[in-house]
């Protein structure tokens, strides 16, 4: 992470005082010599400069506040999730509206869907009737989503991905 206090080993550094002025370019001995002085941490926050940057700071308060940064931002950002809507060749007019209804509430929720129909026996040398059922059930979300992935045969199984449209 950061090289701290003594386990800095550059020659020379170019150092920031803890008001965050540039003091220049000076021996690391020197530079430890001014943050013991003033009671802080000497701290290497560019170890890939010529010469490395070091900055005088309160180590343990800058850990803190960028624990709480990070925290912050943990809980700032959405989980997508993706679900899935598994369909049938054979599938009948109200067990569609039964699963287009299920998808526009994971849809709302703000989820991924996978749509999927995997084949048996005589089905696979029709998998064109699959793609059909999948183009109706997109069709029949009205516009609520759109496709990430196309119906694609793929061996035994036809998937589709689905997200929500944005309004």
């Amino acid at each position: 992470m950061y090289s701290v206090n003594e386990a800095i080993r550059d020659k020379e550094v170019r150092l920031i005082d803890a008001d965050g002025q540039m003091v220049g370019v000076m021996p690391c001995a020197q530079a430890q010599r001014l943050a013991d002085e003033a009671d802080l941490d000497l701290v290497k926050i560019s170890p890939n400069a010529v010469p490395p940057v070091c900055k005088i700071m309160d180590y343990s308060k800058f850990k803190y506040e960028q624990s709480k940064r990070d925290k912050e931002n943990r809980r700032n950002q959405t989980i997508v999730e993706i679900k899935e809507i598994r369909l049938s060749m054979t599938i009948d007019v109200g067990d569609i509206a039964v699963k287009t209804k299920q998808c526009l509430k994971f849809l709302e929720a703000g989820n991924k869907v996978k749509v999927s129909i995997r084949m048996k026996g005589r089905e696979n040398a029709r998998s064109y009737q699959g793609i059909k059922v999948m183009q109706d059930f997109f069709e029949g979300l009205g516009g609520k989503a759109v496709q990430d992935k196309k119906p694609v045969a793929e061996g035994r199984n036809i998937t589709m991905m689905l997200s929500p449209a944005k309004n």
